[in-house]
């Protein structure tokens, strides 16, 4: 008699990096407005992110994305935390999304992928542009409070 195993799920791994520095009304960071993805269109998000390709670990792709979106090349990557989250409908909704801020890089940020970013803009944390995808909206209000594990879609435990 075989036993069934069951499916397992799969997780799509993610990095983001948030560009941060200090502006007059306190910290600034740097967002790109989306277009042309077939994701969030239009949305303010991180300036650079993306999946974890196979063999990568989370601060490759974070690195990788931020010279392959934003021409620069990130000197200190500060892991701000993880977030598990899921939509519950399709596979594909299931994301362990890896967050990181950078306050010292090489270059001058600028945009890479004209066809996927219509703009760069720094913003103060407190007083971020409309709409921001929602997210990054949570990862956002969340940097820098020292939690490392954030959940979204998932009943309470």
């Amino acid at each position: 008699m075989s036993a069934t195993i069951p499916e397992r799920f799969v997780v799509v791994p993610a990095s983001y990096v948030f560009l941060c520095r200090s502006g007059e009304r306190g910290d600034e960071v740097l967002l790109q407005l989306r277009r042309n993805t077939g994701y969030m269109d239009d949305h303010w998000a991180a300036a650079a992110a993306g999946h974890v390709e196979r063999g990568e670990t989370a601060y490759g792709a974070a690195r990788r994305e931020a010279a392959e979106e934003l021409g620069i090349e990130v000197a200190d990557l500060h892991f701000e935390f993880t977030m598990h989250r899921t939509a519950r409908d399709l596979p594909i909704d299931e994301r362990v999304d890896f967050f990181f801020t950078a306050r010292d890089w090489a270059g001058e940020p600028r945009i890479m992928e004209q066809d996927k970013c219509a703009e760069l803009r720094w913003y103060a944390l407190d007083d971020l542009p409309e709409p921001v995808v929602p997210h990054e909206r949570v990862a956002l209000a969340n940097l820098g409070t020292g939690e490392k594990y954030l959940a979204i879609g998932f009943e309470q435990e």
